[in-house]
């Protein structure tokens, strides 16, 4: 009888052990490490490829989600300040509640995702990331990750509702882009899918940090004339020039390597016999979020410091996205392609394929211009880095000393691609270049004055 009560004893003692043992495995904290917002980030460039986002599109993707994450960041980090107040109509995100146990870092990341997730098309592709994270995440402590749920959640839906009134739900009903036919100098669509202009009303979205889409307005792109001793005669047979130049130098020549590396067109159309079929890549501010988080690797910057990095340069992204389309759809400049056909040599084509907008400015000299300034305040200049963007589509490494190094062969890559004058890449990154010195200076999201890279 004894003998059986003690091993009834025993039984519950091992129970209570194992209970005991699950319940203190489930109190586990959530550790949230810089990688699962890279991976994160990852996983949502991915899914915009396949969904086919235009560059404009795709930079609101990725400043939304980062700014909530940084909102909630600069609550309980003493070194970053609030954005609310800073950007037009933000309103502070609510507080976090002292009484539950709530994971900033956790609730940052849980934000970016919701939001990520609501401005992507394929969100079963993502819940895929997405619920795998949040198994993991309350296996290791519900308490905690609910709390931290919850939190987020109430945050991105704050967010969300600033969002909602950006303009971007009233240019979906406006009117297509019109193609002036009867003015030779106005843009017309381009071979071989002949599409039409994209975002023609991108100007109306609500800036970040611009007081208006036109603050940066640029010079007038020379004025249009096909006479050989005009300016912009002379821009547009230095277009054909290199073109041919390069050709003959062979695939192996560094400017040909330049344009390609550069390219970052989203939707490349492929047209074999009677079949068109696109080939699909990242966008120019998807290539610089990737350097982004090259920086940040190479620093080992914390969660926090990778948070501001993202938001201060997907805004400067989105910014340059809003002055470009504002000037693009004003001037309307007809694209080089357009005329060398037309006027020098029906068979010449570019080494990229043209873009289906105006010409002026350069959409990636704008957006290189701005985001590598921003990044040059985070990290500091002479930053050396290994550009590996591009590997997951052939192409190459390529080695910068800095990131203003990277965005002046960025720029010059249009010139290089046949499809842009001079004049809009060079003007294009001094007008990228503006936003990004007026980020830096109207912004105050850092308290302290250092770089991470000095950590």
């Amino acid at each position: 009888m004894f003998k059986n009560l003690s091993n009834t004893c025993i039984a519950i003692l091992l129970f209570s052990l194992v209970i005991s043992c699950a319940e203190e495995k489930k109190q586990e904290p959530i550790v949230i490490t810089p990688d699962e917002l890279h991976n994160s980030i990852d996983k949502v460039v991915e899914i915009m490829i396949h969904d086919i986002f235009s560059p404009p599109v795709a930079s609101r993707i990725f400043a939304y989600p980062n700014i909530a994450a940084y909102e909630i960041i600069s609550q309980v980090n003493p070194e970053y300040n609030s954005l609310a107040g800073q950007l037009k109509d933000l309103e502070p995100i609510p507080l976090i509640d002292s009484t539950q146990a709530i994971n900033p870092q956790l609730s940052a990341l849980i934000a970016h995702m919701n939001i990520s997730r609501q401005l992507i098309f394929s969100e079963q592709t993502f819940d895929v990331l997405q619920d795998s994270l949040f198994q993991q995440w309350e296996s290791k402590n519900e308490i905690e990750f609910n709390a931290s749920k919850n939190y987020g959640l109430k945050v991105a839906e704050h967010i969300k509702a600033w969002m909602a009134k950006d303009n971007y739900s009233q240019t979906r009903t406006m009117p297509k882009f019109t193609v002036n036919t009867d003015d030779p100098a106005r843009w017309q669509p381009t071979p071989p899918a002949y599409m039409d202009g994209i975002e023609p009303h991108w100007s109306k979205i609500r800036p970040f940090a611009l007081d208006s889409a036109s603050q940066f307005k640029p010079v007038p792109p020379p004025p249009f004339s096909m006479d050989k001793n005009s300016d912009f005669y002379k821009e547009l047979i230095e277009v054909y020039n290199i073109g041919n130049k390069i050709t003959e130098d062979g695939d192996e020549s560094e400017e040909v390597a330049i344009a390609k590396f550069w390219d970052c067109n989203p939707y490349v159309s492929v047209t074999r016999g009677h079949l068109m079929f696109a080939t699909k890549k990242i966008t120019p501010g998807a290539h610089w979020i990737g350097i982004t988080k090259i920086a940040c690797k190479k620093t080992n910057a914390n969660f926090d410091d990778t948070v501001y990095a993202y938001t201060k340069t997907s805004m400067a992204i989105a910014d340059g996205f809003i002055s470009c389309w504002d000037e693009k759809y004003r001037s309307n400049l007809i694209r080089p392609e357009t005329l060398i056909n037309q006027h020098i040599d029906e068979n010449w084509k570019p080494i990229l394929q043209t873009p289906p907008f105006p010409e002026y400015t350069s959409g990636h000299s704008v957006v290189s211009g701005a985001a590598s300034t921003v990044l040059t305040d985070i990290f500091g200049d002479d930053f050396f880095f290994e550009d590996d963007t591009e590997t997951a589509y052939g192409l190459p490494i390529r080695n910068f000393k800095s990131f203003n190094q990277a965005a002046d062969e960025a720029a010059i890559s249009r010139m290089y691609g046949g499809i842009h004058y001079r004049a809009a890449v060079e003007v294009g990154v001094g007008q990228g270049r503006n936003i990004g010195n007026l980020i830096n200076a109207k912004l105050d999201m850092k308290i302290e004055d250092k770089n991470i890279a000095a950590k």
